[in-house]
């Protein structure tokens, strides 16, 4: 959620901090400002609204001089979408100005203690407490009044301060939501994201949470949370600003549906070597290990739903799903035998994080699935394998959702044959199929042109119902979440047993029941289902395998995908849902990379 960018050096501020937003909008975000330092003063200008007008307000940066800003996207939680909500905000004396990601959460004591003290507020956000404790506390030096006011605030910040004293200087502060630093030659930078660093530099440290760092051209030095200089590593950020493009599509989110089959491969073709599978890092005792919890937010914790089959089958151990949201507040039985799996695509989601280190104080061992290197997430957990899936720009996840749930199948296989529960042939035969998953993908891509047209057919919809049962289940949840992401009609998924038992009240003429129909050993069941509700009337679309006379006499339209194994099937299945989900938004005039209201890492409760 939000996005933020600074930049110190010799070259126009402006324009780089407006370039920088815009490869943070897909991470959400309601209106924009920049901040730029001149000839002693501070010029600030924001609007409501897109980055496009931003620029066309400022002229692309031109009416903005100076070689030092900060910039931001905002996505509001406290306070309106409008003008003087927006960052960035300045103190009273115009001395200091300041941009945040996250939330103040003692930010209501903090301001009335401050307008006890006189200093007025032009906002009704969390972070304009940030720029006047700035200002109260600043006694000619910087880093001390940035240090004073750290102190002081509770919840989660990713700060980025100039002062007009400090002319060519940034003060950063990082507490429980991203923040990164991105290291040039003359210039250096910060970002919440890589993706507004790569164009400029590759070159990055990853700030940790109690850290804050000055930035001027010629240095970058961090600190810690008493002011000690900390030693950082800096990293290089392997992929280049053409992965994040769009590469000739009209929308990342369908540049990213294209790349699977190529996601998917890079997720576990490496980590298979000869008959073997290598997980980077990995020596969990696994035999010692008598229950896994698996937990994440959103599509990754639908992955979680899926892989659950998988894992819990050929490892014979309970394994238990459960929102992060619901987790972190849970009086979850864990102990030193339990296993909590985290997701995360960014691994920088809140809810997430404190699911996580509740865990770790129950004596859990932590294993954390993520595709952002350095992130907070991968750095709490015990264990961590990245997904490699490359940069994920659309805020609907696609590529994201499948290389998890690829990652959590090989997992499932490595485990089940260090913990001797499933035999040579069967590792052997699962093997393979985990293998043919890329090649199978393509495929569920090629083998459905008709969905431009069926998504015309279904468009007009208000409410659609995604049914299956046992992993084709899970499948329906991410399903029906796509559709709601990006077309904004109402999609809700049920297992098709559980229709009989409220749902199926609702079923009326014409409405669109999306059925999976690609577990075998349970097709015979979802059929049943199918006819009951094209009783009342239902049009029923239905995912299933090709050449399949019995669904064909009663679904109304077919989306096919190719026969895979079932308990590694739930990463084929949802090929067909995103197509269809993204078609139906397309045809909805919907914006599709950047649905309303949604953020693409949601560093907030």
């Amino acid at each position: 959620m939000c996005g933020i960018v600074g930049y110190t050096g010799t070259q126009s501020a402006a324009p780089m901090l407006l370039e920088g937003l815009r490869k943070l909008e897909y991470r959400g975000y309601d209106s924009a400002g920049i901040a730029v330092i001149q000839d002693g003063t501070i010029s600030i200008s924001k609007v409501t609204g897109r980055i496009a007008a931003l620029a066309e307000k400022t002229e692309d940066g031109k009416l903005l001089p100076g070689v030092t800003g900060i910039g931001h996207t905002r996505w509001a939680t406290h306070g309106a979408p409008t003008q003087p909500n927006a960052h960035p905000h300045a103190s009273n004396d115009g001395r200091f100005a300041v941009v945040h990601n996250g939330i103040i959460e003692n930010y209501l004591e903090l301001r009335e203690e401050l307008i006890q003290k006189g200093f007025h507020f032009e906002s009704e956000t969390d972070t304009e407490v940030v720029v006047h404790l700035v200002e109260m506390y600043y006694q000619g030096n910087l880093k001390q009044a940035v240090m004073r006011t750290s102190a002081r605030l509770r919840g989660s910040y990713a700060l980025g301060i100039v002062c007009t004293d400090y002319p060519d200087t940034i003060f950063v502060a990082r507490e429980a939501s991203p923040l990164i630093l991105g290291i040039g030659v003359g210039e250096n930078f910060f970002a919440s994201d890589v993706t507004a660093l790569v164009a400029y530099t590759r070159n990055a440290i990853y700030l940790d949470d109690g850290e804050f760092a000055e930035l001027t051209p010629a240095s970058v030095t961090v600190f810690n949370c008493a002011g000690q200089t900390v030693s950082k590593k800096i990293s290089r950020i392997t992929w280049d600003v053409q992965a994040a493009e769009k590469g000739g599509y009209e929308h990342f989110m369908m540049k990213e549906i294209m790349e699977q089959p190529r996601a998917v491969k890079a997720t576990i073709a490496p980590r298979i070597q000869g008959s073997d599978i290598v997980l980077d890092n990995m020596d969990l005792n696994l035999e010692g290990i008598h229950r896994i919890w698996i937990t994440a937010c959103g599509s990754a914790y639908y992955a979680g739903c899926a892989a659950k089959y998988a894992v819990e089958k050929l490892c014979q151990i309970p394994v238990q799903t459960e929102l992060a949201s619901e987790l972190r507040y849970a009086d979850a039985l864990m102990d030193e035998q339990t296993l909590l799996i985290v997701l995360s695509q960014s691994g920088e989601t809140a809810d997430t994080i404190a699911a996580l280190r509740e865990a770790k104080k129950r004596g859990a061992k932590t294993l954390a699935i993520v595709n952002v290197v350095g992130s907070t997430i991968a750095k709490l957990s015990d264990y961590c394998l990245y997904t490699w899936a490359g940069p994920e720009i659309a805020v609907a996840t696609t590529k994201g959702y499948t290389t998890q749930l690829a990652l959590l199948y090989l997992f499932a296989l490595y485990a089940a044959r260090k913990r001797r529960t499933i035999d040579d042939g069967q590792y052997k035969t699962l093997l393979s199929s985990l293998k043919a998953l890329p090649r199978q993908l393509q495929q569920a891509l090629d083998m459905n042109p008709c969905i431009p047209q069926v998504a015309k057919k279904y468009c007009g919809a208000h409410s659609m119902f995604f049914i299956g049962r046992n992993t084709d289940y899970a499948v329906a949840l991410e399903g029906a979440l796509k559709m709601k992401e990006i077309s904004y009609i109402h999609a809700e998924s049920y297992a098709a047993g559980e229709l009989k038992h409220g749902t199926i009240a609702l079923i009326c003429e014409g409405q669109p029941v999306i059925a999976l129909c690609c577990n075998e050993a349970l097709k015979e069941k979802t059929m049943s289902n199918i006819v009951e509700v094209k009783a009342r009337g239902a049009e029923v679309l239905a995912v299933a395998h090709r050449n399949d006379p019995k669904i064909a006499s009663l679904a109304d339209d077919i989306l096919f995908v190719p026969k895979a194994t079932t308990l590694f099937s739930a990463v084929v299945e949802i090929i067909p849902l995103q197509l269809l989900a993204y078609y139906v938004a397309k045809e909805n005039g919907c914006d599709i990379d950047k649905p309303k209201n949604l953020a693409k890492s949601v560093t907030v409760e």
